[in-house]
C-alpha cells in the first residue's frame, strides 16, 4: 500500500457523521430547531456510523484523495490551532514504543498500536525519547547513543506520521524507570561528582549540561527514515520536560523553578517552532495556598511543584495534568475518584484560563484493573467523566484543550500491564466511549473557526450533539 496516499477509518467515519449532520440539518422548521424527533433520529445515524468494537482496519487505501497538509501544532490564546483552525486532542500514551521499535520481533506492536488507535480517532500520543543508562538504553553514558535504539527511534515518529499520530516526546524521567534522574546522578557520582541526593539533577551544573546535551541530540537528530530533523517535525506535537518531575529535597519549589526555567528557554533556544510543556502532575504549592483544597492530599504540597508558578515560566506553551485518584486518594475504588477527577479538573482549567493563559493537557489519567473493588464499568465512568468535563470547557471556548489515557497497548502485550492498560479489542465499551469523544473532537475541530467559538453560535443540532449529555 502506497503509504502517501492513506486515508483513515475514522477521517471516513467523520465525513460521513458531517453529511449526515448537514443534511439532516436541512430539514429543519423554519425556525432553524429540529424537533425531538429529528434529533433522536440524527443522533441514531451518527452514533451507527461510528467504529465498532470488533473493527479490524484502521486504515483505508483511497488513491484518489491526496494526504492533507501535514503542518505544525501552534498555541493561540488557551487554545492549540493548526492553521489557524482549533485542535483539541484525544489521545493516548504508550510509553515504551522506543524499546519495542529497537527489536524486530516486537517492532510490529508498534504500527499496531497506531494501527488501533487512528481506529478510533485518537490523534496524539505521548511516549518516552529518553532510556538513560538501561537495557537497550538510548543514552548508554552521558552524551554517548545507541544507533541503533535512535533509529527505533526515528522508526516510531516515522511510523506515527504514516497514521496521522503526533507525538509528546518526554525527554527524561523523574523516576527510576527508564533510567531516570537517578541515572543521571549516578553518572555524576561516576565522573568524581560530589552528590548526596537524586534531586541534585536539578541543581547541580554538570547534570544539567548532560540534560541539555541530551535535549540537543534528540532535537537535531535526522530521522534516518524521513530524513527530517526533529525539529523540524510537524509530527512532533510537543517537546516534554520530564515525566512527572518531583523535587522533594525542596517544598519551597525554589530549586524545580529554577531548572524548569533554565530547560524551557533552552528548548525554545534551540527549537523555537515547537510546543514546550514540563511534564508536570499538577499540585499546587506554596505560591497559591488557597488552591491547595484541590490536592488530593496534604502530601501532595510538599513535591516541590507548584502548578501555577511552574506554568508561568517563559517558554512554556501549555500545562499538563496527572489523574489518579487511586493512587493519590484510596485504591479502593469509590464514588469519591469520580467527584475528585470532576473538581481536579476543573480547578485546573480554571486556573489555566484566569492566571496561564494557556491550555491545559489532562496528560495522564485512568483507573488499575488491579485496585480493590475495580470493574470496567467503573473505568468507563471515570472516562466519561474527564470526556464530559473537557467538552464542558470546550463549548465555552475554554482552556481544556485534551486528554491524554494511560495507556492504550497492542494485543498479545499483557506482560507489560501495570494494571492501566487498555486493550480495545478486549474493551469494546471503553472503545465505543473513545470514539464517540473521538467525533465530536473531530466535527469541533474541522467546524469551529478560530473567530467563532462554538459558545458565540446560536444552540443548534449539531452542537447539541457534541454536547448531549448522554454520558
Amino acid at each position: 500500500m502506497d503509504t502517501h496516499k492513506r486515508v483513515f477509518g475514522f477521517k471516513i467515519i467523520f465525513l460521513v457523521s458531517v453529511f449526515i449532520l448537514l443534511n439532516e440539518s436541512s430539514k429543519c422548521s423554519s425556525s432553524g430547531v429540529m424537533d425531538d424527533e429529528q434529533f433522536k433520529t440524527m443522533v441514531e445515524e451518527v452514533d451507527n456510523h461510528l467504529p465498532s468494537s470488533s473493527s479490524s482496519q484502521g486504515v483505508y487505501e483511497l488513491n484518489d484523495v491526496e494526504e492533507d497538509e501535514w503542518l505544525m501544532v501552534a498555541k493561540k490564546g488557551n487554545q492549540f490551532v493548526i492553521n489557524d483552525q482549533p485542535f483539541y486532542v484525544n489521545g493516548f500514551n504508550t510509553y515504551w514504543l522506543m524499546v519495542f521499535a529497537a527489536d524486530q520481533s516486537t517492532r510490529g506492536k508498534v504500527t499496531e498500536v497506531f494501527q488501533k488507535a487512528s481506529s478510533v480517532g485518537l490523534s496524539v500520543c505521548r511516549t518516552w525519547a529518553f532510556n538513560d543508562g538501561q537495557w537497550r538504553a538510548l543514552q548508554k553514558s552521558p552524551g554517548v547513543y545507541d544507533e541503533d535504539v535512535f533509529k527505533a527511534l526515528d522508526f516510531v515518529v516515522s511510523e506515527a506520521n504514516k497514521y496521522k499520530i503526533r507525538l509528546i516526546l518526554s525527554l527524561a524521567n523523574n523516576w527510576d524507570a527508564y533510567g531516570g534522574k537517578a541515572q543521571y546522578v549516578k553518572w555524576g557520582k561516576a565522573s568524581g561528582l560530589n552528590l548526596t541526593s537524586d534531586d541534585d539533577f536539578f541543581s547541580h551544573p554538570t547534570l544539567r549540561s548532560y540534560y541539555k546535551a541530551h535535549v540537543k541530540a534528540v532535537l537535531n537528530r535526522v530521522n534516518t527514515i524521513t530524513n527530517i530533523t526533529y525539529k523540524d517535525d510537524p509530527t512532533i506535537f510537543a517537546w516534554e520536560l520530564m515525566n512527572e518531575p518531583r523535587c522533594t529535597s525542596d517544598p519551597s519549589g525554589d530549586k524545580l523553578q529554577s531548572w524548569i526555567t533554565d530547560m524551557a528557554v533552552y528548548v525554545k533556544s534551540m527549537d523555537a517552532k515547537h510546543l514546550v510543556e514540563i511534564g508536570l502532575e499538577g499540585f499546587y504549592g506554596p505560591s497559591a495556598p488557597d488552591r491547595a483544597q484541590f490536592n488530593p492530599n496534604s502530601y501532595a504540597t510538599q513535591v516541590g511543584t507548584d502548578f501555577i508558578r511552574n506554568h508561568q515560566v517563559l517558554g512554556v506553551d501549555f500545562a499538563s495534568v496527572h489523574i489518579y485518584a487511586d493512587s493519590w486518594i484510596s485504591q479502593t475504588i469509590t464514588d469519591s475518584h469520580i467527584q475528585f477527577t470532576k473538581s481536579w479538573m476543573e480547578a485546573h482549567i480554571e486556573d489555566a484560563e484566569k492566571y496561564l493563559g494557556m491550555p491545559v493537557v489532562f496528560a495522564e489519567f485512568g483507573v488499575s484493573s488491579k485496585d480493590p473493588g475495580y470493574n470496567s464499568s467503573f473505568r468507563d465512568t471515570l472516562i466519561n467523566t474527564v470526556y464530559k468535563t473537557l467538552l464542558n470547557s470546550t463549548k465555552r471556548g475554554g482552556s481544556g484543550a485534551g486528554s491524554l489515557l494511560w495507556q492504550l497497548f497492542p494485543d498479545g502485550t499483557d506482560y507489560m500491564d501495570d494494571g492501566y492498560a487498555i486493550v480495545l479489542s478486549k474493551s469494546p465499551s471503553t472503545t465505543n466511549i473513545i470514539s464517540l469523544h473521538s467525533t465530536r473532537v473531530a466535527i469541533v475541530n474541522s467546524m469551529c473557526s478560530w473567530k467563532c467559538k462554538w459558545g458565540c453560535k446560536k444552540r443548534n443540532p449539531l452542537e447539541a450533539f457534541l454536547y448531549h449529555d448522554d454520558l
